[in-house]
């Protein structure tokens, strides 16, 4: 099997392809930055008018990794211009070039960005809560049009929040916070939410693009058991060897000074509850995770990839 992995020199990027290399005969490696000394290494700009046809050679497989994030762009235009006619010419192209199955990594935001009582179901409407997850939400959409169209297999992965060692955003803030502070304020946190360990990820990317089961469905991936940001960081803390004492301070009041400092999303992505059902992974594919949360926070300590 020969794959191209887009993205691959990002956080997930480098666990797959690392994970990849020990499945397939050739994985092939794309990213819109210069680094030109990687073997099978190709240099795209990802956008409407991208040319992949040289890279698409031969290729059965794509795992499309590679997006403009909400937190990297304000433009609008530009992330949709990079998530989603960026996306669909891939598709196209990867139809031409005789591409049998397209891995699409979307985001859980597709679904929205909290639940209540309810848990995110893959079948859930869809709900986008800002122009990155409508970005992502309107490529998938494009892509089960081509995959209608032309059959190519479209498969459709939608993480939570994945954390693990040098992982980027709000668990590197998380991990230097757990490192200097002896105190933390999420004593009376009792939020639920779903996280994903980067090497459980990975592992279900490997199985969606190589089951003859995948095709067609759309995964919400996660850990498979959602805890409070309580008990998320105390794992941390466990993992980094680092002891920390959890203060009882009113979720309110965290949420309220989220709010005054312009943090919100910051503040809802901690504090409040995200839980998704990732059993269909299981059903469809055989696939558990193959890591606990304390096993993943176990190699913060080792911090090596």
């Amino acid at each position: 099997m020969k794959v191209l992995i887009t993205g691959s020199k990002g956080f997930i990027g480098e666990y797959l392809t690392r994970e990849l290399e020990k499945e397939c005969e050739l994985v092939l490696q794309a990213r819109s930055r210069r680094e030109n000394e990687l073997k099978n290494f190709y240099e795209i700009d990802i956008d409407s008018k991208s040319n992949w046809r040289e890279c698409l050679h031969g290729v059965d497989v794509i795992v499309h990794l590679a997006s403009v994030a909400h937190n990297k762009s304000n433009d609008i235009e530009y992330i949709k211009e990079v998530n989603v006619n960026g996306t669909l010419n891939l598709a196209k192209q990867a139809v031409e070039s005789g591409v049998k199955r397209f891995v699409f990594v979307s985001s859980i935001g597709v679904n929205g960005n909290s639940t209540s009582e309810s848990v995110f179901l893959a079948t859930s409407k869809a709900n986008p809560h800002n122009c990155y997850a409508q970005s992502k939400h309107d490529a998938e959409i494009g892509l089960k049009n081509i995959g209608k169209d032309t059959g190519l297999e479209i498969v459709i992965v939608r993480p939570t929040l994945v954390y693990g060692p040098n992982a980027p955003g709000n668990f590197r803030l998380l991990t230097n916070l757990v490192k200097l502070a002896p105190f933390l304020p999420f004593g009376l946190a009792r939020n639920m939410r779903d996280f994903i360990y980067v090497k459980n990820l990975t592992s279900l990317l490997v199985e969606c693009a190589k089951h003859p089961n995948a095709p067609g469905s759309t995964f919400l991936a996660s850990d498979g058991k959602a805890v409070s940001i309580k008990t998320f960081t105390n794992l941390m803390a466990k993992g980094l060897n680092k002891r920390i004492i959890q203060i009882p301070v009113p979720t309110s009041l965290m949420l309220f000074c989220s709010r005054l400092l312009g943090k919100v999303s910051i503040g809802q992505q901690l504090l409040g509850n995200l839980q998704v059902d990732s059993t269909n992974a299981q059903d469809i594919l055989g696939w558990v995770p193959p890591f606990t949360m304390k096993q993943a926070m176990a190699s913060l300590s080792e911090n090596k990839k």
